[in-house]
């Protein structure tokens, strides 16, 4: 069994922190970011972005964030970590 790749980080590369302190790109706030670098295993990687999918949820106003993340998952070989993202892009 092969070594499971990284997740990329859940970043799509807007970085404006105006939703009180997330981004209006992916939700993160400037200390999630920092967690998820922190983050080494890919299951651990996977629940953070299952997390911020959630979140994005309940704030509302991120359906760009979906097909935005898949796309960067699949230029780097990997399946996205959230089974409905698999399905984008």
């Amino acid at each position: 069994m092969g070594k499971k790749k990284k997740v990329p980080s859940p970043c799509i590369d807007v970085c404006k922190f105006r939703r009180a302190g997330h981004c209006i790109g992916c939700s993160m706030t400037k200390s999630q970011k920092k967690m998820f670098k922190g983050l080494k295993r890919p299951e651990h990687q996977a629940a953070f972005v299952e997390m911020l999918v959630h979140q994005q949820n309940s704030m509302g106003k991120y359906r760009h964030w979906a097909p935005a993340f898949a796309r960067k998952c699949l230029k780097k070989g990997i399946h996205p970590p959230i089974k409905h993202l698999a399905r984008v892009g």
